[in-house]
């Protein structure tokens, strides 16, 4: 009977000692490290000078192909300034082979946009710029990626700040978003897509495509503030068209439908000697 006693006090002892143990073990241990990419992740914070920055050399105006998207029915349509900016004649794909010349050309100031219009646009795009953006959410940017329909699939990782030198020097904030998938068959550069819409998982436009970094696979966006600041000072109203939602393993299709609708064509740029 003693020898008994003696065998569960030894057992009880080594329980009591392993759990203190173990609890010394996970006493100092780190919490587990956020997943940056969950799309209910942190509110992503204000600009600070400790954002990226992201340095772009923009030579003479050239020949070339870039995106546009609607935003109302009176054929306003937002690109990149870069897209438009010293061409002689702008024009946008409306259907095989046909462009519809562009009236007018007004480029901001002070961010890499520009507002072209043509007098009519079919459909245009639902606006969310004002929505909380939160590190991690689902963005789908739809173009013309070396001039053929194409689109990306990402998720929002930073704030970053736009750093323009050469024929136009300049700074302003910028959104980054990481890559995480692609149209089959597109691979690298996304030269074409710039001035393209980048929609959100609900079918809304959060910003427009301003620069690309391949070796990175990052696209960056203009700041949703910088876009709302832009229409504001040209007093544009918009109009909210069709929108989809959009997913990782539908965003093919939902792009095509909004080119199929006009809402992003692409944008021709001639620059005459």
């Amino acid at each position: 009977m003693r020898s008994f006693d003696w065998a569960l006090y030894l057992l009880v002892f080594c329980v009591i000692v392993g759990t203190l143990f173990a609890n010394e073990r996970n006493a100092d241990a780190p919490e587990p490290p956020p997943t940056v990419f969950e799309s209910d992740g942190p509110t992503l914070p204000p600009p600070s000078i400790l954002d990226e920055q992201i340095l772009v050399q923009v030579d003479a105006p050239k020949d070339g192909i870039g995106t546009a998207f609607a935003i109302n029915n009176n054929g306003d349509w937002i690109t990149a300034r870069h897209v438009v900016d010293g061409c002689n004649s702008v024009g946008l794909l409306v259907a095989p082979d046909q462009y519809v010349p562009v009236e007018r050309v007004t480029v901001d100031p002070d961010s890499d946009l520009a507002l072209i219009s043509t007098g009519r646009s079919p459909s245009s795009v639902k606006l969310a710029l004002g929505k909380p953006l939160r590190v991690g959410d689902e963005g789908y940017h739809v173009g013309y990626p070396q001039g053929r329909p194409g689109e990306v699939a990402t998720k929002l990782l930073s704030r970053s700040k736009l750093i323009t030198r050469g024929r136009r020097d300049g700074a302003e904030p910028i959104l980054a978003w990481a890559e995480i998938g692609r149209t089959q068959g597109l691979t690298g550069t996304l030269g074409g897509i710039s001035g393209g819409p980048v929609f959100d998982k609900d079918g809304g436009v959060r910003g427009v495509i301003v620069a690309e970094s391949p070796r990175r696979g990052r696209i960056y966006t203009a700041a949703p503030s910088s876009v709302e600041a832009f229409l504001t000072s040209l007093d544009v109203s918009t109009v909210d068209g069709p929108q989809e939602s959009f997913s990782v393993h539908t965003y093919g299709p939902q792009s095509d439908n909004a080119r199929r609708r006009l809402q992003v064509v692409k944008v021709a740029c001639q620059v005459r000697p």
